[in-house]
């Protein structure tokens, strides 16, 4: 990861747009592959229905977000090379697992509050209300998304690394993590067993969790962890029964 993050340092713009357009072509095709192979392993514990017949609608609201995704990495190199965004190399492990943690609470707490900001009524209907047409959800479903909620929350997150410097690694495994999740929360069924939905996984955000979110609205905002929805009384405890 740093040689990658040092070579876009000196890579043509031209090159790391390319490489950003890539990336995300690839994240996406990744999120689908894994997120449909899990569906099928866990078939048998379905927590939502199946989802209707895919419409040309959702296909074009995903390929907008890989486009605007794309646009948001290309804005973040951009930033990087002119040094606004500061990436860290050659980075002890200490520090790896600090900015992992770092950017996961900061983004859990920044994306729970947009979140809510985005359920606001005459905010919802033009921001959010696309996504959650969408009650049962397929993997496919994290990227059916208006292109406002794209730039939000990707403005978001080029507001956080411009303010904090991570090393690259660090910024990878988040990256990794939230692809994790986000394709996790739209899976429409439950890989984890119905004890640890119970048990330490509590505080987590699981398919069912955010399964929870698509049936009531006024419930289970949070993205990584349920600790923001229990400290601000949105939790639906029966969501993870």
């Amino acid at each position: 990861m740093d040689e990658i993050a040092r070579s876009l340092q000196e890579m043509p713009l031209q090159a790391a747009v390319v490489w950003c357009i890539g990336i995300n072509i690839g994240l996406f095709i990744l999120a689908i592959a894994f997120g449909e192979l899990f569906v099928r392993l866990f078939r048998h514990r379905r927590i939502t229905p199946p989802a209707a017949m895919l419409t040309w609608t959702e296909i074009l609201l995903s390929i907008s977000c890989v486009a605007l995704n794309s646009i948001v990495m290309i804005i973040g190199v951009v930033l990087y090379k002119a040094g606004t965004v500061e990436i860290l190399t050659n980075g002890p492990a200490w520090r790896v697992v600090l900015d992992v943690i770092v950017l996961l609470s900061v983004m859990d707490v920044a994306m729970y509050l947009l979140h809510r900001i985005a359920h606001i009524p005459g905010i919802y209907a033009v921001v959010h209300q696309t996504h959650h047409s969408y009650e049962n959800p397929r993997p496919l479903t994290l990227f059916v998304l208006n292109p406002f909620e794209v730039l939000g929350f990707g403005s978001l997150w080029l507001l956080v690394i411009s303010l904090y410097s991570s090393t690259a690694m660090g910024m990878t495994i988040y990256l990794a993590l939230n692809l994790a999740f986000g394709t996790i929360g739209h899976l429409g069924v439950e890989p984890l067993p119905r004890r640890w939905n119970q048990s330490w996984t509590w505080w987590i955000s699981t398919s069912t969790f955010h399964a929870g979110h698509h049936t009531s609205l006024e419930t289970n905002f949070g993205f990584y962890t349920l600790i923001w929805d229990y400290l601000l009384g949105t939790l639906d405890a029966e969501a993870q029964d």
